[in-house]
């Protein structure tokens, strides 16, 4: 049996969505926040060292990092589903997504993450308007052009196909939607982009995206 380590509002929704479109049977074991830190529990420390999600146990097999998740779940459970063939250009395409989740896209993110919470961290009275003041430059000279420039990328990426990889649906999807919704979330610009919007609501209405939801348990993208 499949279990999946799942953190609340976390990246590991999109284990829980990956699997629901493969339709493979899985055990979700929950973890919840700390209410004042929002940090994972120390609970997950016992399931790898880092202490964090997702993780997904396949008998004795452990494997964590959301993209080799969806790699290895492919490469044992998907009989060719939700890749395009080897030596593709779609193929290139969904690798090229497949990390730029993680590996372009997050990094901003999480930094804006961070700048939040800093401004709204408890500190002396004096200190407040320093903290803030660093956080609101970093945020509008590094953190919002670079995530803007990304979200004006991917509008005109999928201006030319209606998937990341293509014209059919894949694991890159799933893989590119926590950035996506997290970005849209945090976006300042006001800049309609009607393709991305597009491509978010038909997610959402994907019978798996919905079936995922409802076994991992609410899902919101933090600030």
């Amino acid at each position: 049996m499949l279990t999946v380590h799942h953190l609340e509002n976390s990246r590991s929704q999109r284990v829980l969505w990956l699997l629901e479109e493969l339709g493979l049977p899985y055990e979700v074991r929950r973890y919840a926040r700390d209410p004042s830190t929002k940090l994972a529990p120390p609970e997950l420390l016992r399931v790898h060292p880092l202490g964090k999600s997702p993780v997904l146990g396949d008998g004795d097999i452990t494997v964590a990092e959301s993209g080799a998740i969806i790699e290895y779940l492919l490469d044992e459970h998907g009989d060719g589903r939700l890749r395009p063939p080897p030596g593709s250009a779609e193929r290139r395409r969904f690798t090229y997504w497949l990390h730029f989740a993680e590996g372009s896209a997050m990094p901003y993110l999480v930094m804006t993450l961070v700048f939040n919470q800093l401004r709204r961290a408890p500190m002396p009275f004096f200190a407040r308007p320093i903290a803030r003041g660093i956080a609101d430059k970093v945020s509008a000279r590094f953190l919002a052009p670079n995530i803007t420039r990304q979200l004006d990328f991917i509008e005109t990426e999928l201006a030319t196909q209606p998937w990341f990889a293509g014209n059919d649906f894949s694991a890159a999807d799933i893989q590119m939607s926590f950035p996506l919704e997290a970005a849209t979330a945090r976006a300042k610009d006001g800049v309609p982009r009607p393709h991305v919007a597009d491509w978010l609501a038909r997610i959402h209405e994907r019978p798996a995206y919905r079936q995922a939801l409802a076994k991992g348990g609410p899902f919101s993208v933090l600030d």
